[in-house]
């Protein structure tokens, strides 16, 4: 097993939860997390040739992580000339310490020697502080999408930058 694979697990399901547990139901909460934070599917996608993970790391301890892939699926079909963001979470008692821009600062510096028309990700609609983050940051609104939480439908926001 990789090393970094229980390391983003742990990080992984709790920036998830610190997230989006105060807006959710716990029961749909364990739904997703059981099903997305296993050892089989993280090592899946650290074994994933188009997708790659970045830490944000601060006296020597992971803070937060990206996740970006290099081909997408946006909207029902595969695009290779755009750079998605899959994650950026960072840990709740180290935001605001500019480690979720120095994330999104690697995937626009990725994006730039990729050679990609745009930068995409998806955002909850209700993640008010996510969505001013990636305006401030160049994104603007294209799409909208649903996702499933568990039993819940909810829409994510699908934001693209070509601004990097």
């Amino acid at each position: 097993m990789p090393l970094d694979i229980l390391p983003l697990l742990q990080l992984g399901k709790k920036t998830f939860i610190e997230s989006f547990a105060e807006h959710n139901s716990e029961e749909n909460m364990q739904k997703y997390v059981e099903a997305s934070f296993t050892i089989d599917k993280i090592q899946n996608e650290l074994s994933n040739p188009t997708s790659e993970f970045y830490f944000a790391i601060k006296n020597q301890i992971k803070i937060g992580y990206l996740k970006i892939n290099r081909v997408s699926v946006l909207l029902g079909g595969t695009n290779h000339k755009s750079l998605q963001i899959e994650r950026i979470y960072v840990l709740k008692d180290h935001q605001g310490i500019k480690a979720g821009q120095k994330l999104l600062e690697k995937a626009l510096d990725e994006a730039k020697t990729s050679e990609v028309d745009y930068v995409w990700l998806g955002v909850w609609e209700k993640n008010i502080r996510a969505i001013q983050f990636y305006t401030k940051n160049g994104f603007e609104e294209s799409d909208r999408v649903n996702f499933m939480l568990g039993d819940d439908k909810q829409t994510d926001i699908i934001m693209k930058s070509t601004t990097f």
